[in-house]
């Protein structure tokens, strides 16, 4: 059992062990977030020797069921960084992504693969652990949606149980592609337009199971929100983030996290935070962000608060509920983690 299962699971601690451990946590300098949900800095967690293991955009992170964080950049001379939880770097590989922007993990009967998006080869990429591609997809031309492959500019892929995936073409045609797990085309949905069911900027998606029965979670960044479909692609709802340029949706347990990489307009540079849902969607806390506050039920306007990011683009929760985030444009800056007080 580890620490935050067995602090809550435990009705017999004393008083002292949490005074005791608050103690400890004000040690460890200053302490960001909301509510129950706070976090202290560790800005070097994941520092190397840039020379030999150089960053570009730190796009997307991950851990795998061996406990590893492995992390996503665009910089060919290794676009997979894989660390342990305390920074150790562990192993590297990649030299072919140099669009790589989405990183996501697919675990089929035990056995995990991952899924890379390059925005710059306009393909999707299904590798094994250890980087061998097993699957490429192209544009789809003939679902005649497409005119040419510069149209398909592919950010993020969410996967379902039984092997199916979806393709948000975040920098592209704004459409949701749906694929068996050979690869074949199914269908398709969103694309831009006006209409609620249409998207701006589908720069992430993930599949939600929370409630029980799994539903799209698509977010629609420049209009400040993500998007609930049904898996053949039927609007259900809208989760308001106003103020919030919100990256891809990530689920740990009953929570939901995002990277917001900027706030308030989306020219406003260098207004990043990031940002936690509880499980009925109602934002509970903010790194680096401004309080979450809620009037006749709605959002108020959020903003960055704290200058602790500049373009934080994806957050990654371990098993312990630590967070790890990475950064876009933002000095080719390693990931930072957050450890949870």
């Amino acid at each position: 059992m580890d620490r935050r299962k067995f602090i809550q699971n435990s009705a017999g601690v004393t008083a002292s062990f949490f005074i005791a451990k608050d103690l400890f946590a004000v040690n460890k300098g200053p302490i960001y977030g909301h509510n129950n949900m706070k976090y202290t800095l560790d800005t070097k967690w994941g520092t190397l020797d840039s020379a030999k293991f150089p960053v570009n955009d730190c796009h997307e992170m991950v851990q795998d069921k061996k406990g590893r964080i492995i992390l996503l950049t665009n910089e060919t001379k290794n676009n997979i960084l894989i660390y342990n939880k305390s920074g150790k770097l562990l192993d590297s590989w990649g030299h072919e992504f140099p669009g790589g922007h989405g990183l996501t993990l697919a675990d089929e009967n035990g056995t995990q693969f991952l899924y890379i998006t390059d925005t710059a080869k306009h393909q999707v990429y299904k590798t094994t652990m250890d980087g061998k591609i097993v699957l490429t997809i192209n544009v789809p031309m003939d679902a005649g949606i497409y005119k040419n492959e510069k149209e398909f500019v592919p950010t993020e892929v969410a996967v379902d149980s039984n092997g199916d995936f979806f393709i948000a073409d975040g920098y592209g045609s704004q459409y949701i592609l749906h694929y068996s797990n050979d690869g074949k085309l199914k269908g398709y949905f969103g694309g831009r337009g006006k209409g609620n069911e249409n998207l701006d900027n589908a720069h992430g998606i993930v599949v939600d199971r929370r409630s029980g029965s799994p539903t799209l979670l698509v977010t629609d960044r420049t209009r400040n929100c993500f998007k609930r479909f049904s898996m053949d692609g039927k609007l259900i709802g809208t989760i308001e983030l106003p103020g919030a340029f919100v990256c891809r949706p990530v689920i740990k347990n009953d929570h939901l996290y995002a990277a917001v990489f900027r706030s308030a307009k989306i020219d406003n540079v260098g207004s990043g935070f990031t940002i936690i849902l509880d499980k009925d969607n109602k934002l509970v806390s903010n790194i680096g962000g401004s309080e979450p506050v809620y009037k006749d039920g709605k959002l108020q306007t959020l903003s960055q608060a704290e200058k602790i990011f500049v373009h934080p683009h994806d957050v990654c929760v371990d098993d312990d509920e630590n967070l790890y985030v990475a950064q876009w444009a933002s000095g080719k800056v390693y990931p930072y983690k957050f450890k949870r007080v």
